[in-house]
C-alpha cells in the first residue's frame, strides 16, 4: 500500500508540475482523424511500405513501452484496438520527447505520423508529433494479469474494459446481436415501441416486483416485470405487430443466469399461433448466430452446441419421461408424481396442484439436460395464466419455451384473447397471493377491459437478451455479459 501510495503521489506530482509550465494535461483541442483500423486496412498486408506512406492522426491510451534512450516503442489503443507507435528524439526533438519520458501507462495521447514496418515484421506508425490529452492518476492492473477478481472486474468495468480486450469484444457482439435481432424484425414488418417502465400494476411475469414512489401522484409504482400485457394493449389498438428491447426488473434472486435488471425483446403477431413462433424463432436465433458466428456450430463452455436446424421438441412430460427415471404411465398419476418428485428432493405440499407438480418435476429432472435447443412444450395451464387453453385438452395451454445449454432462453405461447377466461385466471392468481404467493400475478382490470375490445388471434413471445450474447459469447455468467451488473455495496 505504501508503494501504491508513492506512485499515486508520483502521478499527482506531475499533474501539478504540467500546470507549472503551463502546459494543461486535460485539453480538449485535438481531433483524431483515424484509428488503428484505418492502419491495419491501408497497410496491414503490405510487407514493404511505400516511400512516402499516408500520414495517420491517432488518439488512443498508451497499454505498454519500451524505452532505449534515445527511442522508444509504445503501444496504444483506440476503439479499435491496438497499434504500436515509434517515438524518436531526433524526430520529435529534444523538448518533446522530455515531456514524453514523462508519460506514464494509462495517459492518453494524441499522435501523427507515418507507418513502417520493425526488423521483425511488425506494423508501427512512426510519431513526428505526440500530446499528452488525458493524465492518468491510477496505475492500471499488471500488464500480463489485468483484474483478476471478478467482482473488481464487474465494479470496475471501465478497468476491465482497458485491459481485457475479450471483454470488449463480448460487448461489441452484444451490441451486434441487439442490431441484428432489431434489423430482423423491422425486415418481417414488425414496429418497434416503447412500454411504461413504471407500471400502476405490474404484468405479465410472475416474479415480485420492485416497488417505487411516484410523489406528484402521489402512488406507489412498480419497476416492471414484463411489457407484455402493454405490448398485447397495441395489438388490440391494431398494431399487429409489435417488438419491444428493453429492461426488465425483478426483486428476486442473483446468479449466474439472474440479475435483478435484464434485457428482454419481446413481441407480438397477430393472426400467428406459438408453433408459427417456433419456427420464426429459429429461422431469427440461426440468422443471429450465423451473423455473428460466421457458424451455426459452435461451442459453450466446451460443450458442442449446433443450430442446425430443425430443433429437437418435446412436451414437458415427454422430457420428464425422457430425462428422468418414470414412465409416462405413472406421470399421470397425481399420488406417484407426488411420491416421485419428493423423492428427487423437491419440497412438495400435499395440496400441491397436478400442473405446478408437474412443472416443478420438468424443471428438476430435465431442465439442466436440454444442452442442445430443444423447444418444450404442452405446459400445465395452472401455470400459465396468461396463454391461451389448447382446443383439445383445457389442462394445458398452447406456449412452448426454448431452450439451450441447461437453460430457458424464451417464453412463448398463443396469447388468451377470451376476457371472461382471462378474469378467471387472473382471479386464480389473486387468490393465491392471499395465501402468500409473492410471485402470482396481480389483477388488471384494464387489461381485462381492452381484451373486451378484442384482441385479434396473436402469438408472442420473450427471448432473454443476456442469456443469449452468454450462449454466443461463451460467457458462463450473466454478470460477464451485462456492463454494469448489480452488486452489493463496496465495503469501505
Amino acid at each position: 500500500m505504501e508503494e501504491l501510495s508513492e506512485l499515486l503521489l508520483q502521478r499527482r506530482r506531475k499533474v501539478d508540475a504540467l500546470w507549472e509550465a503551463g502546459i494543461n494535461p486535460y485539453p480538449n483541442d485535438f481531433r483524431p482523424e483515424h484509428t488503428s483500423a484505418d492502419v491495419r486496412a491501408a497497410y496491414g498486408d503490405k510487407e514493404v511500405i511505400e516511400e512516402n506512406p499516408q500520414r495517420f492522426v491517432l488518439a488512443g491510451r498508451i497499454l505498454a513501452r519500451r524505452s532505449f534512450g534515445k527511442a522508444a516503442f509504445v503501444q496504444i489503443q483506440d476503439r479499435k484496438g491496438r497499434v504500436q507507435l515509434y517515438l524518436k528524439k531526433d524526430t520529435l526533438g529534444e523538448e518533446l520527447f522530455a515531456e514524453f519520458e514523462n508519460y506514464d501507462i494509462g495517459d492518453i495521447v494524441g499522435v501523427s505520423g507515418t507507418p513502417f514496418r520493425t526488423q521483425k515484421g511488425e506494423l508501427t506508425v512512426a510519431c513526428d508529433t505526440i500530446r499528452l490529452l488525458t493524465k492518468s492518476l491510477l496505475p492500471l492492473p499488471e500488464k500480463f494479469h489485468g483484474l483478476t477478481d471478478v467482482e473488481t472486474r464487474y465494479r470496475q468495468r471501465y478497468v476491465d474494459l482497458i485491459v481485457s480486450p475479450d471483454v470488449r469484444e463480448v460487448f461489441f457482439k452484444r451490441s451486434r446481436i441487439v442490431s441484428l435481432i432489431r434489423e430482423f424484425m423491422t425486415r418481417h414488418d414488425f414496429l418497434e415501441v416503447e412500454t411504461p417502465m413504471m407500471q400502476q400494476i405490474p404484468g405479465g411475469a410472475a416474479a415480485k416486483p420492485f416497488i417505487t414512489h411516484h410523489n406528484a401522484l402521489d402512488m406507489d409504482l412498480y419497476l416492471r416485470i414484463a411489457p407484455e400485457l402493454y405490448l398485447k394493449r397495441l395489438v388490440v389498438g391494431g398494431l399487429d405487430r409489435v417488438f419491444e428491447i428493453n429492461r426488465n426488473f425483478r426483486n428476486e434472486g442473483i446468479s449466474v443466469r439472474h440479475n435483478p435488471e435484464f434485457t428482454m425483446m419481446e413481441f407480438y403477431q397477430a393472426y400467428a399461433t406459438f408453433e408459427d413462433l417456433m419456427n420464426f424463432t429459429e429461422e431469427l436465433l440461426c440468422h443471429v448466430a450465423q451473423e455473428v458466428l460466421g457458424t451455426l456450430d459452435f461451442t459453450y463452455g466446451g460443450v458442442p452446441i449446433s443450430f442446425q436446424r430443425p430443433w429437437q421438441r418435446f412436451t414437458v412430460k415427454e422430457a420428464i419421461v425422457h430425462f428422468g427415471d418414470i414412465d409416462a404411465k405413472s406421470l399421470e398419476d397425481r399420488d406417484l408424481a407426488l411420491t416421485y418428485g419428493r423423492k428427487l428432493g423437491l419440497e412438495l405440499s400435499d395440496d400441491i396442484g397436478y400442473g405446478k407438480l408437474i412443472t416443478e418435476i420438468f424443471e428438476e429432472v430435465a431442465e439442466t439436460k436440454l444442452i442442445q435447443p430443444t423447444f418444450i412444450t404442452a405446459y400445465p395451464t395452472e401455470v400459465s395464466p396468461l396463454s391461451r387453453k389448447n382446443d383439445h385438452d383445457p389442462e394445458i395451454v398452447d406456449r412452448f419455451e426454448f431452450f439451450c445449454a441447461g437453460r430457458e432462453m424464451a417464453n412463448a405461447f398463443s396469447e388468451l384473447n377470451d376476457p371472461r377466461d382471462q378474469k378467471e385466471r387472473f382471479l386464480a392468481q389473486v387468490a393465491a397471493k392471499a395465501k402468500g404467493d409473492e410471485e402470482a400475478h396481480y389483477m388488471d382490470e384494464d387489461y381485462i377491459r381492452a381484451l373486451e375490445y378484442g384482441l385479434p388471434p396473436t402469438a408472442g413471445e420473450g427471448i432473454g437478451i443476456d442469456r443469449l450474447v452468454m450462449l454466443l459469447t461463451d460467457s458462463p455468467s450473466i454478470r460477464d455479459v451485462i456492463l454494469f451488473p448489480q452488486l452489493r455495496k463496496e465495503a469501505k
